[in-house]
């Protein structure tokens, strides 16, 4: 893997920009686009935003400070442009983000990309009842596998606040799903 720190230069540079952004697409769009997926659901969404995603890094890499993995501040960009979607798509239909969750998992069951039976399905709605902090942290460790550390850097919070927001989550999914 190419060294984040000489990637980031290069990013940085004049010279070399366009390598690098390469490079640093064909790195990071398979991660990001799970992650945008589980938030977004749908697979047309997932790459509209992770294109949006990928302009953002390349117009703002000059910002890039390094207080923070590259990786851990792309997500953090590829969060907040999910989330603005969701909010962009429910404002357009009027209705909650909630119902327009709802609607992207029942589109789901017909969206050919989605390789899922009914337990999937199932969970992804237990998800969409979460709030939007813990189906975030939800997300990052049950389908990521992220250590809490990331997490924590990613979503600028205590290990202790996400593990708790984990648990919670646990909890109401075991919930919706022994109910439902």
């Amino acid at each position: 893997m190419t060294d984040e720190v000489q990637l980031v230069k290069q990013l940085q540079s004049k010279t070399n920009k366009e390598q690098a952004y390469r490079t640093l697409v064909s790195l990071y769009k398979e991660r990001l686009y799970w992650h945008i997926r589980n938030i977004v659901k749908s697979h047309d969404d997932a790459d509209d935003v992770l294109q949006n995603t990928f302009i953002k890094v390349f117009k703002n890499i000059q910002n890039f400070k390094g207080d923070s993995k590259l990786f851990s501040w792309m997500y953090r960009i590829a969060t907040n442009e999910a989330i603005t979607h969701i909010n962009r798509n429910a404002k357009r239909m009027q209705i909650t983000n909630e119902q327009a969750q709802q609607i992207a998992i029942g589109k789901l069951i017909s969206d050919i990309y989605f390789v899922g039976d009914d337990i999937q399905i199932k969970l992804q709605k237990a998800i969409a009842t979460l709030p939007e902090k813990q189906q975030l942290v939800f997300n990052m460790k049950y389908f990521q596998d992220l250590k809490y550390k990331e997490m924590a850097e990613i979503l600028e919070t205590s290990e202790g606040a996400l593990k708790a927001s984990y648990h919670f989550a646990v909890k109401k999914i075991e919930a919706y799903l022994t109910n439902n």
